[in-house]
């Protein structure tokens, strides 16, 4: 399966949710590639931080932030259990790309209405890449929730009645992910028992039981 946190607005979590679902699945015993489709290289540093600090390779993160990524992403899957593309901000052809590749589109939202609004643009480019994948599946996810607050409730209750649907788990906005940016690790790796590492497990558990993907040829 290929799964892609895309938004194209920025600041809404995508590499940290990229980093953490490809870890939590490495975890699991699965093989598991990532692929830093953003120019930035946020993904490819923290790969590098991590080598720096000796710890070991949960998976494998290759840059490939160019818009040929729907041709070379599916061949990449093939030794994969799963392939997690880090996708790019604002760049129309690359995240054209990276919507072909895709099997999964997750669209991380702040509890906003704002975030809301700011989606419009990834969901017209969503429907323009179903008219080549109608059978691509796509999926809103509440993350950098503040914990409890009456705007979440909110914004969770505004896209249960939304196409794309909201995953029921939403990630809340915890230190410990900016701890494990900066460090190389996962927050898992931090502490084990973290809201932050339950959430990841119990999100990485809901994608799988989606059963999405592309039929063996």
């Amino acid at each position: 399966m290929i799964v892609a946190p895309l938004n194209q607005k920025g600041g809404v979590g995508k590499t940290t949710l990229a980093l953490h679902l490809a870890g939590a699945w490495a975890q699991r015993g699965h093989r598991v590639m990532l692929i830093d489709a953003d120019p930035q290289g946020s993904a490819l540093d923290w790969s590098q931080q991590r080598a720096r600090e000796n710890m070991p390779r949960l998976f494998t993160v290759v840059g490939l932030a160019r818009d040929t990524l729907h041709r070379e992403a599916p061949e990449l899957a093939r030794d994969a259990d799963h392939v997690v593309i880090d996708g790019p901000p604002r760049v129309a052809g690359l995240m054209r790309s990276a919507l072909l590749a895709a099997d999964l589109v997750l669209i991380p939202v702040q509890p906003s209405p704002f975030d809301g609004w700011a989606s419009a643009e990834i969901l017209a480019l969503l429907s323009e890449a179903r008219i080549y994948r109608p059978e691509l599946a796509a999926r809103f996810v509440l993350n950098r929730c503040a914990a409890r607050t009456v705007i979440a409730r909110e914004t969770a209750e505004t896209l249960a009645d939304h196409d794309p649907p909201v995953l029921a788990t939403t990630i809340g906005q915890r230190v410990v992910f900016a701890d494990a940016a900066q460090s190389g690790q996962l927050a898992s790796e931090i502490d084990g028992d973290s809201p932050a590492a339950c959430e990841i497990a119990t999100l990485a558990t809901e994608i799988d039981r989606l059963r999405v993907g592309r039929a063996a040829p």
